[in-house]
This record gives C-alpha cells, structure tokens and sequence, in this order.
C-alpha cells in the first residue's frame, strides 16, 4: 500500500517537473543531472520548497549563457521508520543513476540513510542532523552535510546575557535529551552559575500546560525562565495556550526557543491575546535582497500547485530545504565550470525517458561507489539564503551567523542581537514598538459596551410613575453621561450591557481566555469597549488596551465618623494634660518647702516682735502654714501679706512667679477653645496610625487591585498592614457595600481601604457617619478598556483628554457626588453653636460650692478644738466652754473666760 501511494506520489511530482521544464526545451535538448529526494509525510511546506527550488534552478539555468543542464528530482515520500523498507526506498533511489540524494527524515531514519550513502560514496544533503550523529573513522570522509549548525554555545550565551540562573528545560524528543545533556557538559562549573534546576519531557501541549501549572502552585509569583526545545508546531501551541491561560501568562515567564522556530509567523496568533517574553533565533537574514526576493516570489506561489507556500514568510525547515537543493545546484555549476567534460561520460541527452541514465546506476548487490561522490563533496561550499556554508570534517555546518530576536508584551519581533562562532553574542539597538492600532473604525455601526453596576458610576434609573425603561435610558450615573459624550464625540451608537458574572474581572484559569468579569467578555471580544470604574493596572494593560485615565484616584481610609465630644463638667482641665496638673502640683509643693527652708536659715527673714510679755523674734515665712499660703497665692495671681525679704527667698518668689505667668497665660489661651469648640476625637489619621496599633481592625476587598497592592508592596508600612489583614481573613469583604455596612455597625472598631472616589461618595450619602482620613496610599486611575488592537482606541484617547480640558468631566463629578450630596446641611447646624452654656462652667461652681461646704466643715472642727483647749485650761466642762464660744462667735463680746484663755 505505501509502495502504491510512493510510485503514485513519483509519476505526479515527475510529470509536474515535466511539464514546467518542457517549454524550456525549444533551444534544443538538455543534458539531465539526476537527484533523489526522500522526504517524510506530512512535510508539505519542505517539498514545495524542494520542487520550487528545482523548476526555479532549471528556468535561471536555461537562460543562462553556456552549456545548458538541468536538475531532474526523482522524489520518494516514506511515512515509516521501517528499516527494511527505507533500504529498498534507497537502492531504488542509487538504481536510478542519481548523482546526489537530499533526505528530510527523522531521527529514527536517517541513521540508515547515512549508512547507504556513506558505504556507496553518494553525497548527502540534509537540512538538519539529528542529535549525536556518529563522527566517521578518521582517513574517511563523511559524505553527509547538514545545513542547520549547531549552536548549543549560543543557547548559553543568551543565557548568560539575560543573567538567568535557574533554568526550566522542557523538551518533547529523545533528541531534545541529546540537546540537554550537551548543554549540561557546556556548562563549566563555577563560570556561568547556571543551574537547569527542572526538566520535564512534554508529548503534547495539554502536559506542557499541566506541567506550567504545577510550577504556578509552588510559586506564582517567582520569575520562571523557560527553555522550551520542540518542534515549531508544538511551540506555537503551548505559547498560545500559555497567553490564552492568563493566570499564567504573567511578565514572570520569560520563554526562550530553542530550536529555528522564530522563522514561522505563529507569533500573529499570539499577538492577538497579548504576548509573553520571548527569545529565540532566527537563521534567515530578513534584511538581505536576495531573502527579501524570495519572499515575493514565496508568497506569489499557487499553494494548489506547491502546498505550504503562498505566504509572505517560510520556515527555516523548508528554506534550509531551498538551501540543500540550491547548494547541490551551485555545485554542479561550479564544478562543470572549472571542468566542463567532469560529467561527460555520465551524462546523457533527455529523450523524456526519466530513467536514461540508469545503464551507470548503483546496485545494492555490488560493492561499488559513486565515482563523483568525493568531487561533489568537496566542492559544496556555499548557500543562499542563510548566508555563506563551510563544513568540517564531520559533515556539520561551520562559519554561520544566527540573529537573536525578541518579542515582548505587544511588541512585534526584533532583532537584539547576533551569534557566531567567532565573535560569539553581540548585542544590536532594538526598538520595541506596540502594535498599531487600525486608524479607523466603523461609525454607522452600534457597539456594545460592557459596564459594572455601582453607584454613583452606573446605577439603574428610577421613574416616579413606575415607568418601565429600556436600552440606554434605564442606565444613569457617571459612565453613562461620560459615555454620552465620548459617543457624541466619536459619532457613533453604542448599546449598553451589564457585565454577566458581575465582576470588574480577575485571572481565572477556569473561564475562557483566563480572565472573567469586564476584562474576560473584552479578551473574548464579546463587548467592543468597557465604561465603569475599571482601575488601570499592568496586568489588565497587557490583555486589554485602555484609553486615558478619565478619573485619578488611590487608595484611602474609611472610619466611622467619631461622636463629637461636648466639654463635660470638669472640661477646664482638659487644656492641660493630667501629667501637667500632677506636675503643677508637685512644683507647688516643692516651691513651698524651698521657701521655708530658706526663710527658716535666712537671718533676714527674723523680725523683733513687741508682745505684752516680752520682746520675740519670729520669722514670717519660715512658717509652713505661711509659706503654703504664699505659694498659692501667688499662684492664683492674688498675692498675699506675706512676703519673703531674704535675697534667696526673693530669688525663689521671682521663678515661681515666672512659672505662674507662663502657666496661667497658657491655660487662659486654650481654656476658651475647649469650652466653645464641640472636638472629634478621631482614633485614625493615617495608614502609619492604623499599622501600629490593633485595636481598630482594617481590611480590604478579598480580591482586586487594592487587595494585590498591599500584597505586593515594599514599603514596611503597607507590608506590616498585609500581614495583619493576611492573619485575619474575616478583616477582607466581597464587596465594598459589605464593607461599607462593617464600618457603620463596628462603632469604631474596624476601618475599610477604598479608593478614594468611592469613598468620597459614600460620605456625601445618609446617614452621614462615615469619613475618610489620611492622605491616598497610592495613585492610578479608572480608563475605558478595549480589546487588544481595538480601532477605538486612538479616538477614545482623545476623547477623554478632550473632556478634561473642557472640565466636562470635573463637572460630572459635582454632579454626582457633591450636588447630590445629602449631608451639607447636618454639618453646618452641628458647627453653629460656639456661645457658653452652663453645661460649659458647671465645674467651677461645682468646686466653689464644695469648697465652701469644706471650709465650713473645717471651722466645726475648729470651734470644737478651741472649746476643748478653753476647757482644760479654765476647768470648765467642754459644754461650758463651747457655749462661751458660741456666744462670743456669736456677739462678738469678750469676758473674762476669753481674756483669761486669750492671754495665758
């Protein structure tokens, strides 16, 4: 059955190279140079490039001057490693008096064709050698050339100027194991420091994805640095699949591509979802004319006549294939130039029999060799289109230059640098440019816009009468005037739409496109573009496109408005602290004992006092009762009788009366303040506040951009506050108005970080009892989003930045957050009252009554001392004595118990 499908296979290829080199033959006939071509199933791109190359040779060399031959390709499809009948394929091929045999096979293949060729001499031209091709005896020639180097030191070298040190090696062959194992006697220990810490062998794409996602789940956030090893096919399928599943096509991927796949164009299917970093190489010279010729003629090819060509690019496989066929062409030119009778006696004239020369042909059943097989080795030197050939002694290919391209997030592939063997890696200006937007876009067509519910930004409208609205008008609120406007501006309709799952949009492996909420409907292109308080950051921006920022805001505290405190009672202490009262105390004290201990010493304090009896000297000051009074009046700013005369106690009345002045001004100044101002007393003022203590909890969204804020900060105070909020997971909400009712029932106990606009609104809302403290955490802003290369999103941008020129966006804010507002009004009544009431002062007559209720209490006590001491001394009964008292206190009249009490 494949020899049917083979011999079919040979007489359609045969008769097509017929009759295209047919025309050519009016000038007369041509002598014919027989090749063979062994390729596998499945290579349709490789044999276009084989038969182009072949009709494009035989067409140049017709018009050229000079002996005329042409290539004559006797082509065989195999799609089987079978050993026993890959021999047969391969006599059948020497059978035919072929000069030179080109093979695209497989690894399990191309032992046994390098093991005809080099026993029977023929020269074999190959794309590519598979991994740890044997090296011939030395004195022996290998009559095997590969046209794709090996560059295993450049893989190193891209390594090391990226600075990775742990490497993640995935490989899908047994000759990507090859490849491993030569990197690993690469790397010299101690010189490069590159560890390739995990390896992983891949059939398919859906292992190498589950592979990717048991790395997300030991570590989501480390940076992973991917050398991928596969064919292009399987490449392009797992970095598709990679962007498509965002959750793990972060910044923190960095994909180098071993093989020459960076050639093939399956980079525009991953531009479409947002790119990844990727490195890789590149063999063909995009820059060259005669590459930039080829292209052309490439693209102009009829893919029914040459499947896999008509495209503007070509694989390197199949240029490498182009290269082999052109490679044995220019031999032969070479040779027959240098030489012309080298052919002579093996050429014969083409009668159109396609096996004319198979009376010199070589059979497997004897033990001869291609005469011409040592000259035609030796000669093939040089290549088109992937630049100058030299080979070593080992068939290999030597004296090339490979260009190290990049493509990062929305950027198209470019060149940052070259390897060769002699200069190894050198770096090249790279420009990275984002991927253009189309102009213009369609304006007699409706688009949808995805929005999120939520006040004051998209809310739905409410009738008096119970009318039912539809389209647009049952949308009200900030993005829908903005909305208004931007379409006014653009010209265009636009047909508003709930997001279903009523999210902003978070990564989600498990939905479609990686994201859901806004981001997902926009990365499936389900809406055209999104209006809501969408918050601009860099994961968003690398799935979606976004417009100017239309709002600036940032992350902000909200509390419980504090009660307001009244002056109590005893308020007219509260201008000093308690340490100050207990200090002032202490100091009157101190002031009171120094100045009776200098008054006691000081001969100037002594005075002679005149008594009835005798002359006295006494000392005013140096009674402690006396020193007491002096200190508190002076204190109280009234003075007394009582003054010191010695220097140093003058010295110590000087300072106290300073202290006093400076005290009592001080107290006078913020007395008035605190009995006419009705204070709050806020606990929090700032995120440092918050982060010291714990007593007021605080928390967050339990997903979104704030939460991935605090998460990801560097600063101490943000990351001491992720800590706290990650160790209570009740502190985190779902939703803002879940956290917004937290902050009114929790009586002060727990404060939510929301942004800034949202937080201003609520506070503007009944019933008035919540404020916002401290100044924004950080910046960004909320901007219209789009699908990736969306034409919307050049017009958008102007839009916006014409709206805020013209302060039509600030207006809208007054609009729907202060004009609105329904808490102006409670404000001012609550700040109108500043005049005294007696709620303010009752303290002092509270002090005054008790004061007096005292003093009364103290006289009691001495009348009945006194009646005592009067008592003993005249011995009469303490009854006697008290009413004698009494009637004296009473009358004011002496006698003669007084007097005699009076002056013993």
């Amino acid at each position: 059955m494949a020899s049917a499908k083979g011999s079919t296979t040979l007489f359609l290829l045969v008769s097509l190279l017929t009759i295209i080199q047919r025309p050519h033959l009016k000038c007369g006939a041509q002598e014919v140079i027989p090749i063979g071509a062994i390729f596998e199933v499945g290579t349709d791109e490789m044999q276009a490039a084989f038969r182009h190359a072949v009709a494009q040779f035989n067409r140049m060399n017709e018009s050229a001057n000079g002996r005329r031959y042409e290539l004559q390709a006797f082509v065989d499809i195999i799609s089987t490693a079978d050993t026993v009948k890959l021999s047969r394929l391969i006599c059948t091929q020497l059978s035919r008096g072929i000069f030179a045999i080109l093979g695209v096979v497989s690894a399990d293949s191309f032992s046994t064709i390098h093991s005809y060729t080099n026993t029977y001499h023929m020269p074999f031209f190959s794309p590519w050698f598979p991994e740890k091709v044997p090296v011939p005896t030395s004195g022996l020639m290998d009559y095997a050339l590969s046209l794709r180097p090996e560059y295993h030191q450049a893989i190193l070298d891209v390594i090391a100027y990226y600075g990775w040190k742990n490497i993640i090696y995935i490989y899908d062959s047994h000759d990507g194991l090859l490849r491993l194992q030569e990197l690993y006697q690469r790397i010299r220990p101690g010189s490069n420091n590159i560890l390739i810490e995990m390896v992983r062998r891949v059939e398919n794409s859906r292992e190498a994805i589950q592979f990717l996602q048991t790395l997300e789940s030991i570590d989501r956030y480390g940076r992973k640095f991917v050398v991928l090893d596969c064919s292009a096919s399987l490449a392009s399928e797992i970095i598709i699949q990679h962007v498509k599943d965002v959750h793990l096509g972060r910044r923190n991927y960095h994909y180098l591509l071993s093989g020459l796949v960076m050639d093939d164009r399956w980079d525009e299917r991953v531009k479409e979802y947002g790119a990844i970093n990727i490195t890789g190489f590149r063999i063909i010279d995009t820059e060259r004319p005669i590459v930039q010729q080829f292209f052309r003629t490439w693209e102009s090819l009829d893919p029914a006549i040459y499947p896999g060509a008509g495209k503007p690019f070509i694989p390197a496989q199949a240029a490498l294939v182009y290269d082999a066929v052109t490679l044995v062409a220019d031999t032969f030119n070479r040779m027959l130039k240098k030489k012309p009778d080298t052919f002579r006696s093996y050429l014969q004239r083409n009668k159109g029999d396609p096996l004319a020369n198979a009376s010199r042909a070589l059979n497997c059943s004897r033990n001869a060799v291609w005469e011409q097989g040592d000259r035609i080795a030796k000669f093939a030197r040089k290549v088109r289109l992937t630049g100058s050939l030299r080979f070593g002694e080992d068939g290999r290919r030597e004296n090339f230059t490979l260009s190290v391209v990049e493509m990062t997030v929305n950027s198209d592939i470019v060149k940052i640098g070259q390897w060769s063997e002699q200069t190894r890696f050198q770096t090249v200006p790279a420009k990275y440019v984002r991927l253009p937007a189309t102009p213009e876009f369609e304006k007699n067509r409706t688009y949808i816009v995805t929005t999120y519910m939520e006040e004051p930004y998209m809310m739905m409208r409410k009738t008096e009468g119970g009318e039912e609205l539809t389209g647009n008008d049952q949308f009200e609120g900030y993005c829908k005037d903005m909305m208004d406007l931007i379409a006014a501006k653009l010209g265009i309709n636009y047909e508003l739409r709930k997001v279903k799952d009523h999210r902003y949009g978070n990564e989600n492996p498990n939905v479609t496109g990686g994201w859901d909420g806004i981001i997902g409907e926009l990365v499936r292109r389900e809406a055209d573009m999104a209006v809501a308080a969408l918050t601009i950051n860099s994961g968003r921006e690398r799935v979606v496109d976004f417009s100017k920022p239309f709002m600036d805001l940032g992350i902000s505290i909200m509390i419980k408005k504090p009660v307001k405190k009244f002056p109590g009672v005893f308020s007219f202490m509260d201008p000093l602290s308690k340490e100050v009262w207990m200090c002032m105390t202490f100091a009157y004290l101190g002031v009171s004992i120094v100045l009776f201990v200098v008054s006691r010493f000081g001969g100037a304090e002594w005075k002679i006092e005149d008594s009835h009896v005798a002359f006295t000297p006494i000392a005013e000051t140096s009674n402690a009762d006396n020193s007491l009074w002096f200190a508190l009046g002076a204190f109280m700013q009234q003075g007394s009788d009582i003054s010191p005369r010695s220097i140093s106690g003058r010295m110590v009345g000087a300072v106290w009366w300073f202290f006093t002045l400076i005290l009592i001004s001080s107290y006078t100044a913020n007395l008035a303040a605190f009995l006419t101002v009705e204070r709050m007393v806020t606990p929090i003022n700032s995120a440092e506040d918050l982060a010291r203590q714990t007593q007021v909890e605080y928390g967050t969204i339990s997903s979104g951009t704030t939460l991935d804020f605090f998460k990801n900060s560097k600063f101490a105070v943000y990351s001491r506050m992720w800590e706290f909020m990650n160790s209570r997971k009740h502190v985190f909400v779902r939703t803002y108005d879940e956290g917004i009712r937290r902050v009114r029932q929790s009586k002060g106990k727990y404060a939510l970080l929301i942004e800034s606009p949202k937080n201003d609104y609520v506070n503007e809302r009944y019933p008035c009892d919540t404020m916002k403290v401290g100044r924004n955490l950080d910046t960004k802003g909320f901007g219209v989003a789009t699908p990736l290369g969306s034409p919307l999103r050049e017009q958008l941008n102007l839009a916006v930045l014409s709206l805020k020129e013209s302060d039509d966006l600030a207006r809208l804010t007054n609009k729907w957050w202060y004009d609105r507002g329904e808490c102006a009004n409670a404000d001012k009544q609550e700040t109108t009252q500043n005049e005294l009431s007696l709620s303010n002062v009752a303290g002092i007559f509270y002090i005054l009554i008790g004061g007096l209720v005292l003093a009364l209490a103290v006289a009691f006590f001495e009348f009945l001392y006194w009646s005592r001491v009067d008592a003993k001394k005249n011995k009469i009964s303490l009854t006697e004595a008290m009413k004698a008292k009494a009637r004296i206190s009473i009358t004011g009249e002496f006698n003669h118990l007084h007097h005699n009490s009076t002056v013993s």
